[in-house]
């Protein structure tokens, strides 16, 4: 089968939802104790429509199904400020059962080539620990550990601020 790459629309609110939550707990098991994970995995496993309907939110699909999702906003996450040159990659994910086979490489290098055509010159990331040795091959370099509000309670979720020039 035939790998494409597309902008995502409203249609794949609902298969981005169940991407995130088959994956998301089987990859992030080894970096996050069951105590963190318990709390955390039902806040960060549903995808944002928002996000996912904002035009520079991407899926990677074979014979329909959606194996890998990601993308970028002018914007920070939760709502932040637009800083000019500066993108935000935002909930990149891969399904679990298809790692390592270059899904989420090819996502992110379309991702990077799209945000520097938009006139970012640098992308920041607020990565797992377990996405940040992806991230540092794609030339994202670790610049502090953060531990991200989430939800209406801010539970934190340790994560790493990473940055590449572009």
């Amino acid at each position: 089968m035939t790998l494409i790459r597309r902008v995502a629309t409203a249609r794949d609110v609902a298969a981005v939802d169940a991407l995130l939550a088959r994956s998301y707990p089987v990859l992030l098991k080894p970096d996050y104790p069951p105590s963190v994970l318990v709390t955390i995995l039902p806040l960060i496993s549903r995808a944002q429509p928002s996000l996912v309907t904002c035009g520079t939110y991407h899926v990677v699909e074979e014979g329909g199904a959606i194996l890998a999702a990601g993308g970028w906003t002018r914007g920070a996450p939760r709502g932040g400020a637009v800083t000019p040159g500066l993108g935000h990659i935002r909930h990149v994910v891969t399904d679990h059962t298809r790692t390592r086979e270059g899904l989420g490489r090819r996502l992110m290098g379309d991702i990077i080539s799209e945000a520097r055509a938009a006139g970012m010159r640098r992308l920041e990331a607020l990565s797992t620990l377990t996405a940040e040795p992806f991230y540092a091959a794609m030339g994202f370099e670790a610049r502090e550990a953060v531990d991200v509000p989430i939800g209406p309670a801010g539970l934190p979720f340790r994560a790493v601020r990473m940055e590449a020039v572009l």
